[in-house]
C-alpha cells in the first residue's frame, strides 16, 4: 500500500481507539451504577434497573445505533456526531451487559462481610463502598476483560454511520486496491494487537486489585496476632 493508504488506515485505528476508551468509560460507569442498583433494598429500583438491563441486553447493538444516530434527531432534535452516537449506543448497550456482572459478583461476596457491616451499625451505603465492593470488583476483571474485547470488536458496527473507524478506513483501501484477502488480513491482525494488548492491560489490573485480598500484615516475632485480610479470619 502507498503511504496515503496507510495514513488512512492509521486515522481507522486511531477513531477506533477513540470510540472503545469513551464507550468503554460510559460502560463501567452504567455497569456499576445500575449493577449495585439491582441489588438495592427498594423493589421499584431494582425494576427499573432490570427493565434497562432487559431492554439493551434485548435489542440489537446495530439496530441501536442506527436509532441514536437517525431517529433521535427527527424523534426530539439531538443530532449527535458519529463519535457520540457511537459511544452512547455502544456505553448502553454493553453496559448492560456489564451491569449483571457486577451484580453477580456483589451476590458472590460471603453473606457473613454483609451482617458483620450490620453488627457494626454501618449504612448500606458504607456496607457497599467499604466491604462489598473492595471484594466485588476484583471478581468483575476477568469477566469484564472479555466485554471490552466484545466492544472492541463492536466498535465496527459504527462504520455503518459512515464514520472513519478501522473497518470504514479498511473497506476504503480495498475498493482503491481491489485485494480483499491482503487488507482484511491487515485489519483482522491489527485488531488481534490491540485486543491482546487489552487483555495483558486488564490481567496486570487484576493482579494489582488482588494483591491485597485475603492476605494480613507481615508476622511479627512469634507471627502471633496476624489478622487476615478482608474476609479472612484470625490466624
Amino acid at each position: 500500500m502507498t503511504s496515503g493508504l496507510w495514513e488512512l488506515v492509521l486515522k481507522g485505528i486511531w477513531t477506533t481507539l477513540q470510540l472503545l476508551v469513551l464507550s468503554a468509560l460510559l460502560a463501567t460507569a452504567v455497569s456499576f451504577v445500575v449493577g449495585i442498583a439491582r441489588t438495592h433494598r427498594r423493589w421499584i429500583v431494582r425494576f427499573l434497573a432490570g427493565f434497562y438491563t432487559e431492554v439493551f441486553r434485548g435489542t440489537s447493538a446495530l439496530v441501536m445505533i442506527f436509532w441514536v444516530f437517525f431517529v433521535l434527531p427527527v424523534a426530539f432534535g439531538w443530532q449527535l456526531v458519529p463519535l457520540w452516537a457511537g459511544t452512547l449506543a455502544l456505553g448502553l448497550t454493553y453496559g448492560a451487559y456489564g451491569s449483571e456482572i457486577v451484580r453477580g459478583a456483589l451476590a458472590a461476596v460471603d453473606p457473613a462481610q454483609q451482617e458483620g457491616g450490620v453488627a457494626l451499625s454501618f449504612t448500606p451505603w458504607q456496607r457497599m463502598r467499604l466491604i462489598l465492593l473492595p471484594q466485588a470488583v476484583p471478581e468483575t476483571v476477568p469477566p469484564f476483560c472479555n466485554l471490552l474485547i466484545e466492544l472492541l470488536k463492536g466498535t465496527a458496527l459504527v462504520s455503518v454511520m459512515g464514520m472513519g473507524d478501522l473497518t470504514f478506513s479498511a473497506n476504503l483501501v480495498r475498493l482503491a486496491l481491489q485485494q480483499s484477502a491482503e487488507i482484511y488480513t491487515y485489519i483482522l491482525l491489527i485488531y488481534f494487537v490491540i485486543a491482546f494488548a487489552l487483555t495483558r492491560l486488564m490481567r496486570g489490573l487484576e493482579r494489582k486489585l488482588k494483591a491485597g485480598i485475603g492476605k494480613g500484615p507481615a508476622s511479627t516475632g512469634s507471627g502471633r496476632g496476624r489478622t487476615a485480610g478482608v474476609g479472612g479470619g484470625v490466624a
